[in-house]
């Protein structure tokens, strides 16, 4: 059987599986036992252990559960609530500001948790009540609230990040470094569409009564007393990145530690809240480490078939430019982000794309975060965005899923002018290196 035909079988055996409601790990998994019994016999078996070891035998792979369990810390600590509630309060009579702190907000979360779920989540149960109550557009303040909380797929600490410097075999801590700026320049494009269309349209994003503007700066500044030290710790634990003081696994284990003393110091931590945290951070990291393992194996596999040698020499035997292929790589990452969770876009395809890209010239960094833009913006878009049904379990009543897809569309529509950005002027992410 050529490979062109096992390609095909293997993918669209993948589809089908998840289209039937098995777990992707389970799917990947055993699609590629079962090809790799039935190609080269039940004694190859071995091989898929020994690939899925020479992966997780990474000591940067410590850093998933310490920032895992950060974020979770942090949401059960009520930082992300008190956080929002001292923005709200600075935002002034700015119009569209409430709109505006909510992407800051957003921004903030991301670089303390990088764990893009639970930021929707914790957006759409603080943030969007309170701006549909305040008179916020309905679309206007779904799609701040989606898109917002996507940030954290390329705000570091990014989840998807590690994982593609693991995959990618690229230094993690430039990765960060290099998605800093980009992942900033998402969330100022936010902002300013926010701004820009409530100055056009005031009806879109009113400004809050006198009643709640008229807030002593006493109390202002200590609305910022609870979640001063969170914040802190948060981007110490980045510059100790940034400035090479720390590794990223270093730097995620004491940022663990000092999140569980800062939440002492607010009164909160209690004994169910570590419980609960430590919980939540193994389930994670148990879903985590099963994509890795089945990925992993699927890719093993296919390149054991030739799978590799055949997509490379089909996309470099294209006769077009090579930042052409670099658009049908994008493509790929949007398609496939619409389906599934970006760390199992990353270990299905970056094994096979990242020589590609290589070969072709481009810097692996750069490409990593292309490959983080590309997956938020599949994460948002219609028809099975992921962000849009964590939103939808906690959104209002009466606000439906074609709704959020609805309002969606102008943030994947800025998220695009940013890709073209990152891949037309590369030095935007990669000036820091």
């Amino acid at each position: 059987m050529d490979i062109s035909t096992i390609t095909i079988l293997m993918f669209s055996s993948m589809f089908l599986l998840m289209l039937l409601g098995i777990p992707l790990g389970i799917a990947t998994g055993g699609i590629a036992a079962g090809f790799l019994m039935a190609f080269l016999g039940l004694d190859a078996l071995p091989l898929i252990t020994t690939r899925i070891y020479d992966f997780i035998d990474n000591y940067a792979l410590v850093a998933l559960p310490f920032f895992i369990f950060m974020a979770s810390v942090m949401e059960r600590g009520g930082v992300a609530h008190d956080l929002y509630d001292a923005i709200r309060l600075w935002a002034g009579r700015l119009r569209g500001g409430i709109g505006a702190m909510t992407v800051v907000v957003a921004m903030v979360l991301a670089a303390m948790s990088g764990v893009i779920g639970g930021e929707i989540v914790l957006l759409g149960i603080i943030a969007l009540p309170q701006m549909l109550r305040l008179g916020y557009d309905k679309d206007l303040a779904i799609g701040t609230v989606a898109a917002g909380g996507s940030l954290g797929t390329m705000i570091p600490p990014s989840i998807n990040l590690i994982i593609f410097g693991l995959t990618a075999n690229v230094s993690i801590s430039q990765l960060f470094l290099a998605s800093a700026t980009p992942g900033v320049l998402m969330g100022m494009t936010y902002i300013a569409y926010i701004l820009i269309r409530c100055y056009l349209n005031p009806a879109l994003g009113p400004i809050p009564s006198d009643e709640e503007l008229d807030v002593p700066f006493s109390e202002k500044m200590a609305s910022l007393k609870n979640v001063i030290l969170p914040i802190l710790i948060a981007f110490s634990v980045l510059g100790s990145i940034y400035a090479g003081i720390a590794s990223v696994s270093e730097a995620a284990g004491v940022g663990a530690f000092a999140m569980v003393i800062a939440i002492w110091f607010r009164g909160k931590l209690t004994a169910d809240l570590l419980k609960t945290a430590m919980v939540q951070t193994m389930r994670t990291c148990g879903m985590v480490l099963w994509l890795i393992f089945g990925a992993v194996s699927l890719v093993g596999v296919y390149n054991l078939l030739g799978g590799s040698a055949f997509i490379r020499e089909l996309l470099t035997g294209l006769d077009v430019a090579p930042i052409v292929i670099i658009l049908i790589m994008c493509g790929v990452f949007i398609v496939l982000g619409c389906l599934m969770d970006g760390t199992a876009i990353c270990l299905l395809t970056i094994p096979i794309f990242a020589p590609i890209v290589s070969a072709l010239g481009y810097d692996l960094i750069w490409f990593g975060i292309i490959f983080a833009i590309t997956c938020q913006t599949g994460y948002i878009s219609p028809p099975f965005g992921t962000a849009a049904f964590y939103l939808k379990g906690v959104a209002p009543k009466g606000i439906e899923i074609t709704d959020i897809f609805r309002a969606l569309l102008p943030f994947v529509g800025l998220q695009l002018i940013v890709l073209a950005a990152i891949l037309f002027i590369p030095g935007i992410a990669l000036w820091p290196l």
